[in-house]
This record gives C-alpha cells, structure tokens and sequence, in this order.
C-alpha cells in the first residue's frame, strides 16, 4: 500500500513500503522498492504523472508486477536481435540441445526472427508484432509449417527471458500461433512398394537400406545411422539407438581457398559429429526383422566386405551398416537423391523419403498389428500418430472389400455357362 507524502514532507516508512508525494516541480511522484538489484543495493523504481490519480495507478501497477514475480530487471536494455542472439549463442547450444535442435533454432532466428522482429525493445515487444511477423512469412510464401516453427523459437527464447526476469510476460504465448495444415498422407500400395523393393535390389550398393524404410518404417536419420553392433542377423533383431545428423564443415585451408562456404572448402573439417542418440526414449527400440529382410542384410554385408577389400587402406572403419565405398556414413543428401532416382527407376509417382515411413505404418494398421506394438516398431511416443493414419487404412480396406466383392459377385455374361437366376449377379466361386 503506498503511503501519501504531501507538500514534500518526509515521513518515516516501513522497509519496502511504496510512496506517493507531490513534488517541487509540480508533478506528482512514486517510488517502490521491487527488489534487490544484482550489486546487492535496493532496486527502487521511480514513476511519475501530472495528476495524483495517475501515479496511484502506475504505483499499484509495480505493486501488483512486484508480487507476481511478472517485473523485468532493472538497467538493462535487451533488443529483441540482442535477446535472440545471446540465447543462440549461450543458452540453446550443445550440449544443453541436441545438434539437429540447435540447427532449427539458429535458421530460425538468424532467417526470420531477428529480420521480422530483431529491431524491438524486447519488453516492448507485443503479441501483435508477432502475429503480423508470421502472417507476413506466409505471405512471403513460407510455409504454414515454417512459420510455425518460427514462432515455436521465438516462444521458447523469450519464456527464457521471462524466467531470468528480462520480460515481465512472454508475448507469445498469448499471440495466436499460425495454423497448421494437417499433412496429407500418401502412403504407397503394395504393388508399389513391390516395384521399389526390385528397383533397389537392382542399385549396386545399399538397395537393402530401402527395404529397412518401406517395411519398417525406420526413419532416414535412424537408418543412416545404424552400425552393425546395433544388427544381430541370427537374433532377427536390430536396435535403434541413434540418428545421422547433417554433416557440418569448416574451412581447413591454411590460406583462403575462395570458396563461400566450408563444405565447398577443399581441406575442410567437420564441426559436427556423424551420429547422435535418438531425440526420444521411445525412439530407442528393438525391432524384429522379417526372414526375407535378414537374408537381404546378410548378402549386403557381403558385398561391403567386397568393398572393404577393394578399397584397402582408403577404407574408414566405422561399423556403418550403409556405407560409402570408402566406408565413411552417407551424407543425407545423397540419400535423399537417391530416393527420387529410385522412384524414377521403378516408374512411380514423386513422393517425400517420409513417405515410405507412412507406408510401413499403414501396412501394420491394415494388417491390425496392436497399436501398442504399432507404436513400439514405429518409435512413436503416443498413440495419436496411430490415429493420424486410419482414415488411409479404413479408405485401403473399403478398396479391398469392393475388389473382393467385383471378383466374388461380378455380374452374370451370355458366355457364362452359369444359368440365368434373374438376380442381378451371381456368385462365381474361386478357382
């Protein structure tokens, strides 16, 4: 409660106790204690107004921001660009995030949060401000998916702040976060994914990597990042345990080579590791292999070996179940490419990597695997993935139920020997 000074005079106050009194320059005034700043000295803020009235207001306000813990520091001075960028360097680093984590947060800040926000004073910053930066994105053509990603960084960034007392409030947990299209699900028929299966049985390495993905559904990073310790052939099992990441360079030339980046850099040097544990604990799992996929794995590690052989002492052992010819893991891009040239080899529609992993899916639901054991092969950490899949499954089966029913009950012919009954068709048993 603020204690009322009138004409100047002095009076004794309690410890922490807010005044209001009318100054020699006409102007009312409030002091309250809010804290302790960091040099140990009292953290008193000073408002002012022309009216009595206007300075109780602004007094009660820092009261009311005092006792909810919602009051930012004093001294300090954070542009929304400063605040981003001392949170990208310091805080959202490895190993405090994973690598993969840390790479979305820092094309998100550096690509849209500081060039569509960067110039406000961070305790100005207003929900407003961010719903315009995430409508304009789109309207710039980003992606629903972008901007929503963008703004899933800005949130985190600045519930760091509000925690470390920078911001009273986060802005954007209360602005409207973009919406999300639901992604459609093209998964691939069987008689597709049989077409693939013999187009990757023809490439001369690693066709079995595609088998991996379009029947278990592994992910690119999970398959890439499979070692041999992790694949126990007489067990028929393999465990996932890590994922490839990217591969990140630096220039390593003693002189400048002229090139932009450092992965174009002749004697570049890796700045991040191949492989890292899987995002989640669900995402570590055991995984039964079918007969066919063992025998697939046991020829390509013969073929490796052959590799091995070849390359002599340019081969890097690193216990890669896919491998370069040299050894070395494959570079995701690489295998993204490789992707697109097998579906133009098996004379398919273009398709996302990503969807080979929703066709392994959707052939355990169709098959009715139990949806926890869905879960468990699939790596995901709750059942709403499963429920994301079954209007593809309930669409597959009511296509395989019209197939049966025009082979079961096709309608009557003059050549059929079968007698006319007058119904409108007749059933034709099997052969």
């Amino acid at each position: 409660m603020a204690k009322h000074e009138s004409d100047g005079e002095a009076k004794r106050r309690a410890n922490g106790e807010s005044s209001i009194y009318e100054g020699a320059d006409g102007r009312w005034h409030g002091r309250v204690t809010v804290g302790i700043k960091d040099d140990g000295t009292p953290d008193r803020r000073h408002v002012t107004g022309k009216t009595e009235t206007i300075v109780k207001a602004k007094v009660r306000r820092l009261e009311k921001d005092r006792e909810n813990g919602t009051l930012r520091k004093a001294g300090e001075s954070w542009t929304v660009a400063k605040w981003l960028t001392h949170w990208l360097e310091n805080i959202a680093t490895p190993p405090n995030v994973r690598e993969n984590t840390a790479s979305g947060y820092r094309v998100a800040v550096k690509v849209h949060l500081i060039p569509g926000l960067g110039a406000h004073r961070l305790e100005k910053l207003a929900p407003e401000h961010i719903e315009k930066m995430t409508r304009k994105m789109q309207a710039n053509g980003s992606k629903p998916a972008t901007a929503h990603q963008a703004f899933r960084t800005l949130r985190t960034a600045l519930n760091e702040a509000t925690r470390r007392g920078h911001l009273g409030r986060n802005p954007a947990s209360l602005a409207k976060a973009p919406r999300l299209e639901e992604e459609e699900i093209e998964p691939y028929s069987v008689e597709e994914v049989q077409r693939l299966l013999m187009a990757a049985a023809e490439l001369p390495r690693n066709g079995v990597r595609w088998a991996l993905a379009l029947a278990l559904g592994l992910r690119q990073g999970e398959a890439l990042g499979l070692k041999w310790a992790d694949v126990d052939l007489p067990a028929g099992t393999l465990f996932v345990r890590r994922s490839r990441l990217r591969p990140r360079w630096r220039h390593g030339c003693a002189e400048p080579c002229g090139r932009k980046f450092g992965g174009h850099c002749p004697d570049r040097q890796p700045i991040r590791v191949d492989a890292a544990e899987t995002k989640s604990r669900a995402g570590r799992r055991r995984i039964g292999l079918p007969d066919q996929l063992v025998s697939l794995l046991q020829q390509h590690r013969k073929d490796q070996e052959a590799d091995r052989e070849k390359a002599a002492q340019m081969w890097n052992e690193g216990g890669w179940v896919f491998s370069t010819p040299t050894g070395g893991p494959l570079n995701p891009r690489t295998d993204y490419d490789e992707w697109k040239r097998l579906l133009k080899s098996a004379g398919l529609r273009d398709g996302r990597l990503h969807d080979a992993r929703h066709t392994a899916a959707t052939v355990l639901l169709i098959l009715e695997v139990a949806e926890r054991a869905v879960m468990g092969i699939m790596g995901w950490s709750n059942s709403a993935m499963a429920k994301r899949y079954q209007h593809i499954t309930e669409q597959v089966r009511r296509d395989v139920a019209k197939r049966v029913g025009g082979l079961l009950w096709r309608p009557s012919s003059p050549d059929d020997d079968t007698p006319d009954d007058g119904a409108a068709g007749v059933l034709v048993p099997a052969n």
